[in-house]
């Protein structure tokens, strides 16, 4: 049976970034159909809201919707029932629990998560920091880091860490070379969440061969020969497993997910740390 195709509409009275991020992650899920994506964000007047009941009209299909404004919303809801599409307001179900658990009303300012308040220039400060120490440069403020990333070349360790900074955490990460210690500051510091990135040896070793290539370079040198690598990853592995540091393995995991699970470590990780201070 042939794959449907539909129109997908995404209505916001903000930036739209939080109805985006809810459609990629249940698109992901349908591989291989056909969605066409309408974007329709800042709607914040009955004269925008008209024209994107008009473009819904002419593209029939689904909208998900984050609208704040009672009267805006009204307009679409309204249109959206004459029309007879489905229309999903995704952050109502958070909302109206949360309002019933606190007994309080939601605020009802369209973007108000994206405010220039603390927690933003505290993501930008994150970014500033994972920047400047990254691949183990400048080790001088590593006791200001959240969380150090180890790990062999080409297991995704700036990417990773770039994402963590985005989730307002300092990360910083530091190479391991076969042969070469740990920076005795990173082995001493006691404050961060220390983890580490692995990847399978075959996998790791034919991305490095392929970055060989891309920078014109033998990709037969020993940097890539699989047994070589192997032998690398296995040595970082037991030094990881000697030093105590939880190992993440990369090979079938996106950096999204790697991320992901190295912030759940920081969350028992800053647990531990209050419970410790709290016994003392």
């Amino acid at each position: 049976m042939p794959n449907k195709s539909i129109h997908l509409h995404l209505v916001s009275d903000s930036s739209g970034e939080t109805v985006s991020a809810i459609a990629r992650a249940c698109l992901v899920q349908f591989a291989g159909c056909s969605v066409t994506t309408h974007q329709w964000w800042l709607v914040r007047t009955p004269g925008q809201a008209g024209r994107v009941l008009s473009a819904i009209q002419s593209h029939r299909g689904v909208v998900i919707y984050t609208v704040i404004d009672p009267e805006i919303r009204g307009i679409l809801e309204t249109g959206f029932r004459e029309l007879e599409v489905d229309h999903i307001p995704v952050l109502d179900p958070v909302l109206n629990t949360l309002s019933a658990r606190l007994e309080a009303q939601a605020d009802g300012r369209p973007g108000r998560q994206h405010s220039m308040d603390a927690e933003y220039f505290r993501r930008i400060d994150a970014m500033n920091f994972t920047i400047e120490h990254d691949d183990g440069q400048s080790l001088a403020r590593i006791d200001e880091a959240d969380v150090i990333v180890f790990g062999v070349s080409r297991t995704s360790k700036t990417p990773t860490c770039m994402y963590l900074a985005n989730r307002g955490l300092k990360a910083m990460n530091i190479p391991v070379v076969s042969g070469i210690p740990l920076p005795e500051e990173a082995l001493r510091v006691r404050g961060p969440l220390k983890v580490a990135l692995t990847r399978e040896p075959r996998s790791l070793s034919d991305i490095r061969r392929n970055r060989l290539r891309m920078m014109n370079e033998d990709p037969a040198s020993s940097y890539a020969n699989e047994e070589l690598v192997r032998d690398e990853v296995l040595e970082a592995r037991r030094m990881f497993t000697r030093l105590g540091y939880p190992v993440i393995d990369v090979s079938r995991r996106s950096i999204e997910e790697a991320a992901a699970t190295i912030l759940q470590y920081y969350t028992d990780h800053q647990r531990q740390r209050q419970q410790q201070e709290h016994a003392q």
